[in-house]
């Protein structure tokens, strides 16, 4: 089957979702912030202060497209989709699933972009990052799971389901 990578807003459930799936499959499972992180020395929320939205994208993308593995899921950041050369390497090394929920649903889970290390623009609020990103998961997910109103269970059966057919 190959990789399994997880697309969508932050607080999609990319990570919990990829840990469960990964643990059912007996696959390796890798979230690709912890890589950020681990590389630069720095949590995601200082490296976007310190070096700006551009340069991490620069690194996000270096270091998601670098990942050399098979049978894993993989958890990257919701800003994996501007990084071409990381979405580039993505589809040709898994099946990309979007794990999509409605902006009440993301804006209630997150509370406060900043703290969660969000890539947000000058001037651009989460609404208008939603709409933007929205627009390139939909283009990257070979598959997409609709997740609001799911337990946590409930998203992984959909997740394994659409996968195993």
């Amino acid at each position: 089957m190959g990789n399994i990578i997880f697309i969508g807003m932050p607080a999609s459930g990319k990570s919990t979702v990829g840990v469960v799936v990964a643990k059912r499959l007996g696959y390796e499972f890798i979230d690709a912030d912890l890589l950020i992180q681990k590389r630069e020395g720095r949590l995601l929320k200082d490296i976007i202060a310190e070096e700006g939205v551009e340069r991490f994208l620069e690194i996000e993308n270096e270091v998601n497209a670098q990942i050399d593995v098979d049978g894993a899921v993989i958890a990257p950041g919701g800003s994996v989709v501007y990084c071409t050369e990381a979405m580039e390497h993505y589809k040709k090394t898994g099946t990309i699933v979007y794990l999509k929920a409605s902006y009440e649903t993301i804006k209630n889970r997150i509370r406060n972009p900043k703290k969660r290390g969000v890539t947000l623009r000058a001037g651009q609020t989460l609404r208008d990052l939603y709409v933007e990103r929205t627009q390139l998961f939909e283009k990257y997910a070979d598959i997409t799971v609709e997740e609001d109103d799911n337990s946590l269970g409930d998203t992984v059966e959909k997740v394994l389901d659409v996968l195993q057919n």
